[in-house]
């Protein structure tokens, strides 16, 4: 099960480490509290939508980008069976396929690739990256 709140977290963590920004920046130009954005980031805490607009305009990006981002990402991994299946629940040829200890490659239609890292039996983060990368494009990054 991907958390939404997690997904969210990754996509504006990502923007901002993008823009090489620090939170303290971020956090003063959105008026929020450093500590409840750090709290955001890492999906621990779900802003409302308010808070998450303020903070796509800390950043200097639209809210509908973000959103689209993070759906694009949540429909990308409900397309993936198995994203979340346990290591020890994993068959055999696909840890055969793995390319470090708990990540698996899969690529999506040739446009997108996937790498799924399995960092516990119940924790999997997934990064996505577009394969031919256009100016537009920004890799995402997703735990669950």
């Amino acid at each position: 099960m991907i958390l939404l709140r997690r997904v969210i977290g990754d996509a504006l963590r990502a923007r901002r480490q993008g823009q090489q920004r620090t939170l303290r920046e971020v956090s003063t130009a959105a008026n929020v509290s450093l500590g409840y954005l750090s709290e955001i980031e890492r999906g621990h805490k779900e802003p409302s939508s308010e808070l998450l607009a303020a903070i796509c305009d800390a950043l200097g990006a639209r809210l509908s980008e973000l959103l689209l981002e993070v759906s694009d990402t949540v429909a990308l991994a409900e397309q993936m069976p198995g994203v979340l299946v346990s290591m020890q629940d994993e068959p055999a040829d696909a840890a055969a396929k793995s390319t470090n200890r708990g990540v698996r490659q899969v690529t999506s239609d040739g446009k997108v690739a996937v790498s799924v890292r399995q960092d516990s039996p119940f924790k999997a983060t997934l990064r996505s990256t577009r394969v031919r990368p256009t100016e537009r494009d920004r890799d995402v990054v997703c735990a669950a």
